[in-house]
């Protein structure tokens, strides 16, 4: 499994949704919209898990730069998240 992070997206744009855009390259195992504790509100980026490394690089070459929503998103893979004090 590779997991993807997602940048730039709309505020409108749901988990269902990312998971449909993202399923045209793969199958995906897990899509989530990060949101805001205190508002509910999108913050702006997601991450989509792929069931494997090749849909996952078809995803990268199919959706960076590109429109979803009405915003251009960048894709990329994810990096670990950084240890926080």
């Amino acid at each position: 499994m590779k997991k993807l992070f997602i940048g730039g997206i709309s505020w409108g744009t749901t988990d269902e949704s990312l998971a449909a855009a993202f399923s045209q390259a793969g199958a995906v195992s897990s899509a989530v919209v990060i949101k805001d504790k205190m508002t509910g509100r999108s913050k702006g980026f997601g991450f989509v898990e792929m069931t494997n490394d090749e849909e996952a690089d078809a995803a990268i070459a199919m959706w960076n730069n590109q429109e979803l929503d009405g915003r251009r998103i960048v894709v990329n893979e994810a990096r670990p998240m950084e240890k926080r004090f």
